[in-house]
C-alpha cells in the first residue's frame, strides 16, 4: 500500500476509535509502517478525529523525524516496530474500562483470561504491563518482554496499545481489549467472574496455537 493510501487508512482508524470512545481531546495516536521502513504517525497534541492527511507526521525506525510533529508517544510505536517485524499498524488509545481495571486492581497482571473463550481465541491473553510515564523509555520498558508474543495490551493507569499485520487487525486488538474489560466488569458486578474448566482451557489453547498468533 503506497503511502497516500495509508495516510486515509490512519484517518479512518482514528475515527473509528473516537466514535467507540477509546480517544479523547487529544490522546492516542495511529501509525503505519509504509513499504520503505518509514512510519506514518499522528501528530502531537491533536484531537484525532480533527486532523487530516496533511496533518500526519513521517519519521523513520531510528526516530529522525522526516516530516510533520510527530507523537510524543512515538518510542511506544518504534519499539513496536522493531521488536515486531510482522507489524504493520499500531494504535495506542485510552480505553476507559480497561484502564478502570488497572485503577481498581493495581495488582493484576492480565485480565481473566480463563472466564471468556473468545479472549482465548482471539488473543491468547490480555496482559496488563506495569504504570511507567507515558511518552518515556520507561513505559517502552514495560512492553518490551510482552513483544511480540503479545498483539493487544493494556498500559497500567494509562491506556492499552495494539498492532497488527493490518488496520483491522490492529483495530481489532483495541477493540477485543475493551470488550472484554466491560464483560468481566458486568460480571463481576452480577456476583462474580467464573472460569471454563480446565480440559476446555487446554482445548481453546491448542486451537489458539493454530491461529499463528494474529488477532481476532
Amino acid at each position: 500500500m503506497n503511502a497516500s493510501a495509508e495516510r486515509l487508512v490512519i484517518l479512518d482508524l482514528c475515527r473509528r476509535l473516537h466514535a467507540k470512545n477509546f480517544l479523547a481531546a487529544a490522546d492516542g495516536n495511529v501509525s503505519a509502517r509504509l513499504s520503505n521502513g518509514e512510519i506514518l504517525i499522528t501528530p502531537s497534541a491533536r484531537n484525532k478525529s480533527f486532523i487530516g492527511v496533511d496533518d500526519l507526521a513521517r519519521i523513520t525506525i531510528e526516530n529522525d523525524v522526516l516530516e510533520g510533529s510527530p507523537s510524543g508517544e512515538r518510542l511506544l510505536h518504534l519499539a513496536v516496530y522493531r521488536r515486531c517485524p510482522n507489524a504493520r499498524v499500531v494504535v495506542h488509545a485510552h480505553p476507559p474500562t480497561a484502564i478502570a481495571w488497572s485503577v481498581a486492581r493495581p495488582h493484576l497482571r492480565e485480565l481473566p483470561r480463563d472466564a471468556l473463550s473468545e479472549v482465548i481465541l482471539a488473543v491468547g491473553s490480555i496482559p496488563i504491563a506495569p504504570y511507567a510515564e507515558p511518552g518515556t523509555t520507561k513505559l517502552v520498558e514495560s512492553i518490551e518482554s510482552l513483544l511480540p508474543d503479545h498483539r493487544a495490551i493494556i498500559l497500567a493507569r494509562h491506556g492499552a496499545v495494539a498492532w497488527g499485520e493490518s488496520a483491522e487487525e490492529a483495530y481489532n486488538g483495541m477493540e477485543r481489549l475493551e470488550h472484554t474489560a466491560l464483560i468481566l466488569k458486568d460480571a463481576e458486578a452480577l456476583g462474580g467472574i467464573t472460569n471454563l474448566d480446565r480440559a476446555e482451557v487446554e482445548r481453546l489453547l491448542a486451537a489458539r496455537l493454530r491461529m499463528n498468533g494474529r488477532t481476532l
